[in-house]
């Protein structure tokens, strides 16, 4: 099976039928020349799409830590996969060359016998880490910190802290911050490297260090490390216990994962749809995770249509009153989602918060009278030149209704996200599907309520 062409560049096609040629032709040394000239990403889509015996082929040309590179760049749903079809020592030797954060990102997509057997054929240094690492509740700072990051003490001189640095540097996530810590191993400072460099050698490290350090718990949401760092535009944060013992880093390329994955998931939730980026469920398995959601939604829908059912007499009198009826729900529900999109958005930035609650609640109140007037008078205007102006009533009400649907729905949508954020829950959960179909019995009641008030008119 040949190795699909993502590239249009022809030197890259022609890396590509030489790879293909090796595998065709079990040739180690050519695979090895023109594979391992290719970027690690380059590598993992290469490898990702190749049949299982084929990778089984291409693991005895890579070392682990030729592998571990490769693996960096996949996808997290692949990787678990990808372990697992390999010898269980190649697999414990690569978990032995990967950063301790990506180790423990894959191995809690494991089954935990595997965990735990490939924890007993790993260096016993790299497993307790590993291991310390796992206790971490998920979706917290300490899940996604690493153990490998270079930390001086506050009393070395200058040299002392370059000679520690060169020592260090080869295993480290990130040298460009070095962190500085006391005889009891608590945080006290930090150093740039730059400083580091430009210091004089006989200087003291407590004397240059900046003590003004910004750092995360161990127990702190993923979500707000990431806008921490994005705030102060850190390449890396320390994470500490409760004592401000330095127990890890956070660097940027772990929050640029989390943010993909926060917006996925509170993508996944405005949808109504769990598990939204997984491309590898059967139409069944992805039927199951979207159908509890629609039952919901279908009971709330059930409320909608027995409203209707109330307003039968009045449907009946004036049966013109039906036409109308999916077009003041559709546009109360679309403004309200609207409003819940850009208010979900300015929870997650936290311009919501800085703006105060009141205030934002004000401002989408008057974006929903001056849209509800607009769209009112617009189809006021329709109905007239569509009916005739001996219905300028029935034009009334449904321009009526619209406007209030629409400035009920723009506040709807602003205060439900709101209010989950007040109690703490995941304001992403008040999700489109859910806000629409309450907008649904809201326009729903308004108009009915009115064209019934103003019956004989409509008549």
């Amino acid at each position: 099976m040949e190795i699909k062409q993502n590239h249009k560049s022809l030197e890259y096609e022609l890396i590509i039928e030489k790879i293909n040629r090796a595998l065709e032709e079990d040739s180690i040394d050519l695979f090895r020349s023109e594979f391992l000239e290719l970027h690690p990403y380059d590598q993992a889509n290469i490898f990702i799409n190749l049949p299982k015996e084929i990778r089984l082929q291409i693991y005895t040309y890579l070392s682990p830590d030729e592998m571990s590179e490769i693996i960096e760049h996949f996808e997290l749903e692949n990787v678990g996969e990808i372990i697992t079809e390999m010898n269980p020592r190649f697999a414990a030797q690569i978990f032995d060359e990967l950063s301790t954060d990506d180790a423990v990102d894959i191995m809690n997509t494991l089954e935990r016998n595997q965990i735990a057997s490939y924890l007993t054929l790993m260096n016993r240094e790299e497993a307790r880490e590993i291991k310390n690492l796992l206790h971490y509740e998920e979706r917290t700072a300490g899940s996604i910190m690493t153990t490998e990051y270079v930390v001086v003490n506050q009393n070395m001189t200058i040299r002392q802290a370059m000679l520690h640095l060169r020592e260090k540097a080869p295993d480290a996530e990130t040298i460009y911050y070095v962190f500085v810590t006391d005889d009891d191993k608590r945080l006290v400072g930090v150093i740039s490297l730059r400083d580091l460099i430009i210091s004089e050698e006989e200087w003291i490290v407590s004397d240059i260090m900046s003590e003004r350090v910004v750092y995360a718990s161990a127990g702190d949401d993923q979500e707000s490390i990431a806008k921490l760092m994005r705030d102060y535009d850190f390449l890396a944060l320390p994470v500490v216990d409760f004592k401000k013992h330095l127990l890890g880093i956070i660097t940027v390329d772990d929050i640029l994962d989390v943010m993909d994955e926060e917006a996925s998931d509170d993508y996944s939730k405005l949808a109504a749809v769990t598990d939204m980026d997984r491309n590898d469920l059967s139409a069944v398995d992805a039927a199951k995770k979207r159908l509890p959601w629609l039952i919901i939604l279908l009971f709330l829908g059930m409320i909608t249509a027995s409203l209707i059912g109330q307003f039968e007499q009045t449907i009946e009198q004036v049966a013109l009153l039906a036409v109308f009826i999916p077009l003041i729900a559709g546009m109360a529900g679309n403004t309200g989602t609207q409003a819940l999109a850009v208010t979900v958005r300015g929870i997650a930035t936290g311009d919501a918060m800085s703006e105060g609650v009141l205030k934002r609640l004000l401002r989408e109140s008057l974006t929903g009278f001056i849209t509800g007037i607009t769209c009112g008078a617009v189809i006021i205007l329709i109905v007239v030149v569509w009916q005739g102006v001996d219905q300028i009533f029935l034009g009334l009400v449904v321009g009526i209704s619209i406007m209030a649907s629409l400035i009920v729905a723009t506040i709807a949508g602003a205060f439900l996200p709101l209010l989950m954020h007040k109690i703490k829950i995941d304001p992403a959960v008040a999700s489109g599907p859910f806000i629409t179909t309450i907008n649904d019995i809201i326009s729903v009641i308004i108009y009915f309520g009115l064209a019934t008030m103003f019956m004989e008119y409509l008549s």
